[in-house]
């Protein structure tokens, strides 16, 4: 099966590990809440009838003049055809943005507080096997290092571990964000996947919402990216969005991991498991971010294969056009150039003065990054580009009362 795989993730260690017996990837292990839900189900079968081959140019024209898109016209509109007509494509991407959230971007920034994780994913820098310098912050750090977030003006901020219950439990998250609380009108969570009940106590103590990557929707593939770990559960993963918004969360986000595998398969599964989500929950926030491999510690080969920028402008504009009021985040995988381009269109929120080690704002860093970042912008220089575009940076759009 290595064939089908991103050549450039692998290496010799990686390759002897895809010889060996697993364990089942559809099957959830103990204490994994099972939903009664058919979302996941739909969200399969959507994602295997895609043939993004079948459509023309005149069914891309057809999807621009339709005033609500559906899926056929989603579809469309991530199809090869689709790449001749992308600028009538953005342009109507960028009049949709406009009207539903003005020139407003909303501005946040990213906190690691561990890196520690029991997971094989072997495209990822924190994964189990790699070699790397692990730490957690205490209680102490972490305030310290959102005291110094706050002082750059930001309102929001994305909590983000490795996904190590052991090293990193529920309960240090939620102590992490009452911290949170004291400096930030948004909270928002990256971790490891949890239970209903787990995400209500998050919720509780001050989460706004959750992003869960799927990573790929290839249920195959990413049987062989996820060797090891609660993470190769393939569908307690895939409904980890509708457990947060039963635990009560206000807003679920979206990804795949683009160049895993078929970019435009993923792509149509994301957007598909967002657009059933929204249908079964219309009260609950989407927001999509749209990540690009990267190179990581101790492989600074990999790459997103044929995920090129006119590809990833395609994805973006796709999610704007087939759920208009959704965020979509571009993150500092991509480069300024890039970054700035996709504000003026589509995306409507972006990260600034980022740091994807462990600690590093309040003093020494204390463990490795995740993956290279492309864009290390301050606040302040992210904050001024953005006005420098005619557009007004956003630190938070929430009223709590």
């Amino acid at each position: 099966m290595t064939e089908r795989i991103n050549e450039s993730i692998l290496n010799e260690e990686i390759k002897e590990h895809l010889k060996e017996n697993r364990t089942d990837h559809m099957t959830y292990l103990e204490g994994m809440e099972v939903l009664d839900s058919e979302i996941d189900k739909l969200v399969i079968k959507a994602a295997e009838a895609f043939d993004c081959e079948r459509y023309t140019a005149a069914d891309v024209k057809n999807a621009l003049n339709h005033d609500r898109k559906g899926p056929e016209d989603f579809a469309a509109l991530l199809s090869p055809a689709a790449l001749p007509l992308l600028e009538e494509i953005a342009q109507a991407a960028q009049a949709e943005t406009r009207k539903h959230f003005g020139n407003s971007i909303a501005m946040f920034t990213p906190l690691y507080i561990a890196n520690y994780c029991e997971n094989y994913c072997i495209y990822c820098g924190f994964n189990c096997h790699n070699n790397i310098k692990r730490a957690r912050l205490n209680m102490g750090e972490i305030e310290k290092e959102m005291q110094e977030i706050a002082k750059t003006g930001l309102q929001e901020v994305l909590i983000l571990t490795g996904e190590s219950q052991k090293m990193s439990d529920v309960r240090y998250i939620g102590e992490a964000c009452k911290i949170a609380r004291k400096y930030f009108k948004v909270i928002g969570l990256e971790i490891y996947p949890v239970n209903s009940e787990e995400y209500q106590y998050l919720h509780e103590c001050g989460a706004d919402f959750v992003t869960v990557f799927q990573e790929t929707y290839h249920s195959g593939k990413y049987e062989t990216l996820h060797l090891a770990g609660r993470k190769r559960i393939f569908p307690y993963r895939l409904n980890s969005q509708e457990r947060a918004v039963r635990g009560g969360m206000r807003g679920v986000g979206f990804a795949a991991l683009l160049g895993l595998d078929d970019f435009r398969r993923d792509a149509f599964a994301t957007g598909m498991h967002a657009w059933y989500i929204q249908r079964k929950y219309p009260h609950a926030e989407i927001a999509f971010s749209c990540p690009r491999l990267r190179p990581i510690i101790n492989n600074d080969k990999i790459n997103p294969m044929d995920v090129q920028e006119a590809q990833l402008l395609q994805v973006v504009c796709a999610y704007r056009l087939f759920l208009p009021f959704s965020n979509i985040t571009v993150s500092t995988r991509e480069c300024e150039r890039v970054r700035d381009h996709l504000i003026q269109i589509a995306a409507t929120k972006i990260s600034a003065g980022v740091n994807v080690g462990i600690g590093g704002r309040g003093g020494e860093e204390k463990g490795d990054e995740q993956f290279e970042i492309d864009d290390t912008r301050t606040v302040d220089e992210v904050y001024q580009a953005i006005r420098d575009h005619g557009l007004q940076p956003v630190m938070s759009d929430y009223i709590y009362v």
